[in-house]
């Protein structure tokens, strides 16, 4: 079972995946790759957020 990434991590992961790639020090293959593994980085970022968002909405629904 693979290990849930916090959206903390992700960000951190993402920033890696920016500096990588603001470096100019990648082929175009390896700009790419990374470029499409912080694309995958973002969408589970905003599938979190949205979640997140989700139950903040039911609670305040529920508070009223």
């Amino acid at each position: 079972m693979a290990k849930k990434v916090t959206l903390e991590e992700s960000f951190e992961a993402l920033d890696s995946i920016i500096e990588e790639l603001q470096s100019g020090e990648l082929t175009l293959e390896e700009s790419f790759k990374k470029y499409e593994e912080g694309m995958k980085l973002i969408k589970s970022c905003n599938d979190s957020i949205d979640k997140v968002e989700k139950k903040l909405l039911v609670i305040n629904g529920d508070a009223q």
